[in-house]
């Protein structure tokens, strides 16, 4: 049993200092979005823009499972702090970039750095809070990116146009200051280390080879490759020998970096399992639904905008609700209503249509916002209490890395979809006689860049049967897309009624 107790001050001040950590990886995810096309109207070299992008997060998937080992080896408080360095200087790095590749260099060593922090923060938080309060705890951690997601584009924009397009990575500094400094001075180690340790470096080659190929194999299939060729399916193939490896490395190593045992606990598999898919189903949302909502329906960036921020409300109001009755209501009854939100969200995305207002579209995605609120928060803590005291880092990490993953996978096939729907109509605007009697820029844009057309000023300037025909195309890309959504949440509800009713929890402390 571990009795470790720290004064109330203390404890406020850790948490304080780790949310910071959180919401400053949070934001920078967020904030590219504004930022990006006068990054590369400065430094050139459009075709690596969504280098940019997915150089991050595949840097932050490989590393969200090492940093989750390492601290349960090392000392929490060292870690922590050198993450948030390594952040902070790849910060300054990406701000001093002179061109694409050397800001994709430094975008890469920022994912490295942000799986450490994301992984650590949620750790930390875990280890200062006595099992009980757990719940409310983590709650404020989910409901930080709700609020970043909604100041991310606007703080954005605002940096991008009364200051500098570097200034989005040098704020990084200030608060990564302020944030090691509170880790620093009030983060003690409340759980005991091993006194020798051998780092598993067969089983960190073995899986980041199997998630690089993963992960580039959605990344590119569909899109930069057709699914079928040699490359996928080489990628795909990569992807299982690298899994096969990485089983029997881990059954053979001293302190194995995932310990297969773990998926022997159906709280561990279930709940990470049922957080993969509602992060499938949620960020496929926030890529491919603004689509929609301007290509078909003809909104304006500004509805567009309204629109998608219920979803954020909706994830943040729900985690900081949940926050309040989730040990009274049990964690696999929470996650089964998050997965019904999830479910009737999804459900009602296919009624979208043409004439579909911006309130019901606010009504939507604030439901599947609070299903995903729900799930994340019921999943992790699922996981960190079917786990013993020394496998909770390993154990924080692998949920977050499972959100990482599905949600990779669900941008991934949603944009297979959309692109073979793009690739139809670039072939049919490729005659020249569809765009006959257009204003020549127009046509030309149309020509030039089939995105151009769902533009609401070009979109509105297109002859009624051409716009139509653009309409149908479109939406039933993204009609496909709201099928595999909702597929994926049904799923994700039959794993959360998986869950164990009672997860004996494998944390004994006393509380603080």
């Amino acid at each position: 049993m571990l009795d470790v107790s720290i004064p109330p001050a203390q404890r406020v001040a850790v948490i304080g200092a780790a949310l910071l950590a959180l919401f400053l990886g949070a934001l920078d995810a967020l904030v590219m979005s504004a930022a990006m096309p006068t990054i590369v109207a400065d430094l050139g070299g459009l075709q690596l823009y969504s280098w940019v992008y997915s150089a991050y997060f595949l840097a932050r998937a490989v590393s969200l499972p090492i940093f989750g080992k390492l601290a349960d080896l090392y000392k929490n408080r060292r870690l922590f702090i050198g993450a948030i360095v390594l952040f902070s200087l790849s910060s300054a790095a990406a701000g001093c970039a002179v061109n694409m590749v050397t800001l994709i260099i430094a975008r890469v060593i920022q994912g490295i750095a942000a799986g450490g922090v994301f992984a650590l923060v949620y750790i930390v938080l875990a280890d200062v809070s006595a099992p009980e309060t757990r719940g409310r705890t983590l709650s404020l951690a989910s409901s930080i990116w709700g609020i970043a997601s909604v100041l991310g584009p606007t703080l954005g924009g605002f940096i991008v146009t009364y200051l500098s397009w570097r200034w989005i990575f040098f704020i990084n500094i200030p608060l990564g200051i302020v944030s090691i400094w509170g880790i620093g001075t009030y983060l003690v180690e409340l759980r005991p280390k091993k006194t020798t340790v051998s780092l598993d470096l067969l089983g960190v080659a073995t899986l980041s080879t199997a998630i690089l190929a993963f992960l580039f194999a959605f990344l590119l299939g569909g899109r930069t490759y057709p699914w079928g060729s040699a490359r996928i399916i080489g990628l795909f193939a990569l992807f299982i020998i690298g899994t096969a490896a990485f089983i029997m490395a881990e059954k053979r190593a001293r302190d194995p970096i995932l310990p297969i045992r773990l998926f022997r606990n159906r709280g561990f598999r279930n709940g990470n399992v049922a957080v993969f898919l509602s992060s499938f189903a949620i960020f496929s949302m926030f890529a491919y639904a603004p689509l929609f909502i301007q290509g078909v329906q003809g909104k304006s960036p500004m509805e567009v905008g309204v629109a998608m921020l219920s979803l954020s409300l909706g994830w943040s109001i729900g985690s900081i609700a949940l926050g309040q009755v989730i040990d009274r209501m049990g964690r696999k009854l929470v996650a089964i209503a998050g997965a019904l939100c999830l479910v009737c969200g999804c459900a009602m995305t296919l009624a979208f249509a043409p004439a579909t207002t911006v309130y019901y579209s606010f009504a939507t995605f604030f439901v599947i916002g609070i299903g995903m609120g729900f799930v994340a928060l019921a999943t992790l803590l699922v996981v960190q209490s079917a786990v013993p005291p020394r496998d909770l880092g390993v154990a924080t990490a692998s949920n977050q890395f499972a959100r990482t993953l599905g949600g990779t996978v669900g941008v991934g096939i949603g944009g297979s979809f959309i692109a073979a729907r793009f690739a139809e109509l670039t072939q049919a605007v490729q005659n020249r006689d569809l765009l006959a009697g257009l204003p020549q820029h127009i046509a030309n844009e149309g020509l030039d860049q089939i995105e151009g057309l769902l533009r609401p000023d070009v979109l509105s300037a297109l002859p009624d049967d051409i716009r139509l025909w653009v309409q149908a195309s479109v939406g039933q890309g993204v009609t496909e897309v709201f099928w595999t959504v909702l597929v994926a949440a049904i799923i994700c509800l039959f794993f959360c009624l998986l869950i164990p009713s009672e997860i004996p929890s494998a944390d004994h402390r006393k509380p603080f």
